[in-house]
């Protein structure tokens, strides 16, 4: 009689073991094994953190076994288990790996394909077909769009994380590890930053202000400016003692030594009142900032709104303690912007919108799933537990924050406006702010690593999409992944008609940079605006099997090495080294 040895890995977390009963069928090519009882006697099976092996008996050989179906049945009480992987050994002893990385639980069944990725069009068998459709079919029901607020990106159909699909949910300690981490951000951000005490000693000085525009936790907003806005009058009288080439206003602007950050944003956001007698100011302000000869930014001129009528311009030369509340004020209104736009909008928002429709339209065969799970994991949850906790009615936002009290709706509302595609797209995103020269801004590192990470990225997925999309027509022929980027658009985006994002791919480089702005967006950009922990290019869950990926992988790892290396070799001696770009602090997703 023919014997299969199954081999069956129980996760690593907490109360991942189970003492419920675990039943096994193979399904071959030849035929189907009886479904066949996992228990060993005297042994307590699945445990946290165990793997065993068992022997399944058949009465003829199965073929080649192209699905694995495993059954949880309650022993005492219902008892959820956490099944890694499913390896069995055929009669003629090889291997095939069957990953699973979910949740088992009440009385519940999952089927599994093995490791190998396929795209729909290389699916030949019907029992392949099937097993395919049935998984979205499940999976779009169980992940649902729903809209949380008017006008934001659309978001998971759950109004707490308990209600979310088991497999999505916070380990335990991951639970915990959130409730922590945003009560320290509020108690003691600093520690999260590097160069803390440098920025604590310098922090009333000009150059540490420009500095942060740069490095500092919000290093989007500023911009080229080549031409001076009618709503900001600053003259060449008003600033002229700052400028440092024996040129005009005018005449610095042309020569490219002119910035500008802008917070339009805010301008009619309503403010916050934490309670009835303590109210709360908003300002929407405007900064004009100039590289001098050492190529440090430094402010030269501040308006507080964007009515210059109601507003004055205050400058350098100003009273010491004007410009410092001004600038004070400037800070004031990039926090807003960080946290409402920059993080919660640009990094959470979208990469959820991502991995919602990556749910829904990509099954746990597809390779783009695979390269993309990783860096989803958890997002929905962390959200759903900002959306429970943080930016809800009463929630933090609303006891200490300025936006609180439907500032913050407000806010996103209008950065949605401008969110476009291309904007989510690192290179393009530098290169419309004026910012993208390494010899006019030498100090920008938030650019410069930004660059090598995007392009290690890219270079990686590039690998990835290179072994199983051999042309143009596989893109174009792939329906999964049609439907995943057009989900994305026309649910996730509402189909707004200015965020341009795509609604199909015809090209593998479309695919290519498709990919690498939900991996870029997911890791290294929350990274840079979040002062992340651990770790791009680290896959402990192996969802590909494949050698050639696996190569691309260790590849992609070298390339981060030697990323991490070259930012750790020129932070070496600086004052304020920095390190949010650099891949041994990046984590693989906002939520890890």
């Amino acid at each position: 009689m023919p014997s299969y040895t199954v081999t069956v890995a129980t996760g690593n977390q907490w109360f991942a073991g189970t003492d419920d009963y675990v039943y096994i069928t193979l399904v071959g090519t030849e035929g189907c094994s009886e479904r066949t009882l996992l228990d060993k006697a005297l042994y307590n099976d699945f445990e946290r953190g165990a793997i065993d092996s068992y022997d399944v008996k058949v009465g003829e050989n199965l073929g080649d076994i192209v699905l694995v179906k495993i059954e949880k049945k309650k022993y005492w009480m219902l008892d959820d288990w956490y099944c890694r992987y499913v390896t069995v050994k055929n009669p003629s002893g090889d291997y095939v790996e069957f990953p699973c990385f979910r949740w088992l639980v009440d009385d519940k069944e999952v089927v599994l394909r093995d490791g190998r990725a396929f795209l729909p069009q290389d699916d030949k068998s019907s029992i392949v077909k099937q097993h395919r459709q049935k998984e979205l079919d499940h999976r779009r029901k169980t992940y649902r769009w729903k809209e949380w607020q008017p006008g934001f990106p659309m978001s998971i159909d759950a109004n707490r994380h308990r209600d979310l699909p088991r497999d999505i949910q916070f380990d335990s300690e991951k639970g915990v590890d959130f409730i922590l981490n945003y009560s320290k951000a509020y108690v003691q951000p600093s520690v999260l930053m590097k160069g803390t005490e440098y920025v604590m000693q310098h922090w009333k000085e000009d150059f540490m202000f420009g500095y942060q525009f740069l490095n500092g936790c919000n290093p989007v907003v500023i911009q080229k400016c080549t031409k001076l806005p009618e709503k900001f009058p600053v003259t060449d009288d008003m600033v002229s003692v700052s400028l440092e080439r024996d040129m005009t206003l005018e005449e610095e602007i042309k020569a490219g030594n002119i910035y500008i950050v802008d917070y339009e944003m805010l301008e009619g956001i309503k403010a916050n009142s934490t309670d009835p007698s303590t109210l709360q100011y908003l300002a929407a302000p405007m900064c004009l900032l100039y590289r001098n000869l050492r190529n440090k930014i430094l402010p030269i001129a501040i308006q507080l709104g964007q009515d210059p009528d109601e507003n004055p311009i205050f400058l350098p030369t100003d009273g010491q303690y004007d410009w410092q509340l001004a600038k004070i004020w400037v800070r004031s209104a990039d926090f807003q912007h960080h946290q409402n736009i920059t993080h919660l909008l640009r990094t959470h928002l979208m990469t959820e919108v991502f991995g919602i429709a990556m749910y829904r339209q990509l099954p746990a065969v597809h390779p783009a799933f695979k390269l993309l799970i990783p860096h989803i994991r958890f997002t929905i949850a962390i959200n759903t537990k900002a959306r429970e906790q943080l930016i809800c009615e009463c929630g933090i936002f609303d006891k200490a924050n300025a936006t609180g009290g439907g500032g913050h709706v407000q806010l996103i509302q209008k950065a949605m406006k401008t969110l476009t595609y291309r904007s989510l797209c690192f290179p393009d995103a530098i290169k419309s702010r004026g910012v993208d020269s390494t010899e006019e801004l030498p100090t920008y590192f938030y650019r410069d690593d930004g660059y090598k990470v995007w392009e290690a990225t890219k270079s990686f997925v590039s690998d990835v999409v290179g072994i199983y999309y051999t042309s143009d027509e596989r893109v174009q022929g792939d329906e999964e992944i049609q439907a995943f980027v057009k989900d994305v658009c026309s649910f996730g985006m509402q189909d707004f008609d200015h965020c341009e994002f795509p609604k199909s791919l015809k090209t593998r480089e479309e695919l290519i940079e498709f990919l690498t702005v939900i991996i870029f967006t997911a890791s290294a950009q929350h990274a840079a605006v979040n002062f992340g922990q651990l770790y791009l290019g680290m896959y402990p869950d192996e969802h590909f099997i494949e050698r050639p990926v696996k190569t691309a992988m260790e590849r992609f790892r070298k390339q981060l090495a030697e990323i991490s290396s070259s930012i750790k070799r020129r932070n070496e001696g600086k004052k304020l080294p920095y390190y949010n770009m650099s891949p041994n602090k990046i984590p693989n997703s906002v939520a890890v």
